[in-house]
């Protein structure tokens, strides 16, 4: 298993955080997916390594932005 989080910017509220969840869980191999909507981040638990663009083009369907790793 590997588990990354990554930076979400511009969510506001509970409809944010299902919308970014719902979107990750889509991409093939994703087993988990937690979204804090306080610290602004997705954690993402797969079975292999998922590219962070693959991750970024969910988030960007869900309308909100990935940010820069700190």
């Amino acid at each position: 298993m590997q588990t990354t989080t990554y930076p979400v910017l511009g969510m506001t509220c509970g409809h944010c955080v299902e919308s970014v969840r719902s979107e990750v869980s889509l991409i093939p191999g994703v087993t988990s997916v937690a979204v804090d909507l306080a610290g602004g981040s997705v954690t993402v638990t797969s079975q292999r390594p998922v590219d962070r663009e693959t991750v970024r083009a969910a988030v960007d369907e869900a309308g909100y932005e990935l940010g820069v790793p700190s």
